[in-house]
């Protein structure tokens, strides 16, 4: 549900990762509650069959392949392993951590990036995930040649889990805005708090629709500006979030019942460690960047190719060049 905040607030830090692992950072770096996040990490769901394709490297960098996925995917409670075949990637984005500065980086690769996917073709790299999650791995490694170390899926069924357990988000709007596909209605400009019904309707809206000039206008930025909004929404979540633990301790049962309905992770991967490591660089902030892309039409479908400077921030993610200009903070 929706209600207008017309409460004054300050602009939230712009802190881009993960919202599930973000959470499980905040419960590693709050006093008194290790036992709360260990019982979290028990609850995270295991995807298996992925350690022979994530890279092993002591190399200077370490990279966290995260999705945001449909796929509504089910545990099983007694092994803890999640099958996540035949769904869809949502969101797409790499998580780059040094280990000697600390420092974090995220990257977002749009899902209608057109790509060779290992033995299926070239297509949109979102189909890649519905062939398995292995799939999706193997195209960013070997057609983006991304080392990735880590896999971390937040499924969207449980996504409004999450934003519920933080007691919703506030978001703002310009001008009436709508997407008949995912119930996104803003009637009027405005501050609006959103639960996790409302919320996941604008972080999945592809459909992006404002009342300008009199009409109904489509994003014509299509995955790209969904791409972006999310992060945006993600910035806001964590920062209220963040705020909520500190004020309301009580509410770390909800988020933990939450996580573990809506994250899964690699079978190696250990998530309190791999929060550890991010915290202080979470608290200095997250740099983001889009992947470069160009607009084309192949074969009857709107898609996007690797464009100028693209390598470039590849190669900063590979942990071979410098860092590129940033995104516009947002």
């Amino acid at each position: 549900m929706l209600a207008i905040d017309t409460s004054p607030r300050r602009r939230p830090r712009r802190w881009p990762a993960a919202l599930a692992l973000t959470l499980i950072v905040a419960l590693v770096g709050t006093g008194g509650l290790l036992i709360a996040a260990r019982r979290t990490v028990d609850k995270v769901g295991r995807i298996s069959g992925l350690g022979d394709d994530l890279n092993r490297s002591s190399g200077s960098i370490e990279n966290f392949l995260m999705v945001g996925s449909d796929s509504r995917a089910k545990g099983d409670p007694n092994t803890g392993v999640v099958d996540v075949s035949g769904g869809r990637s949502d969101t797409i984005m790499v998580l780059r951590r040094d280990k000697k500065s600390g420092d974090a980086a995220l990257l977002s690769i749009p899902r209608d990036l057109y790509v060779e996917i290992p033995g299926h073709g070239t297509d949109r790299i979102n189909s890649a995930y519905g062939y398995s999650p292995q799939t999706l791995l193997q195209t960013v490694r070997q057609t983006l040649d991304l080392p990735i170390h880590h896999y971390i899926e937040v499924d969207f069924s449980g996504f409004k889990d999450l934003v519920d357990a933080i007691g919703g988000v506030n978001l703002c709007f310009l001008i009436p805005t709508r997407d008949g596909n995912t119930g996104l209605n803003i009637p009027e400009p405005g501050c609006y708090h959103m639960d996790g019904t409302a919320a996941l309707g604008y972080a999945r809206s592809r459909h992006y629709e404002e009342f300008i000039d009199g009409e109904w206008r489509e994003d014509p930025t299509s995955d790209l500006g969904r791409t972006k909004r999310q992060r945006a929404f993600i910035n806001t979540a964590l920062t209220t979030a963040l705020a909520s633990l500190k004020t309301n301790p009580m509410k770390t049962g909800e988020l933990i019942t939450a996580i573990g309905k809506s994250v899964s992770v690699d079978s190696e991967l250990d998530p309190i460690a791999a929060g550890s490591s991010l915290r202080s660089a979470m608290q200095d902030g997250v740099v983001s960047y889009s992947l470069p892309v160009t607009g084309k039409r192949v074969k009857g479908k709107d898609v996007l190719l690797l464009g100028e400077n693209a390598e470039e921030t590849l190669a900063y993610f590979r942990g071979t060049g410098p860092a590129p200009a940033a995104d516009p903070k947002e």
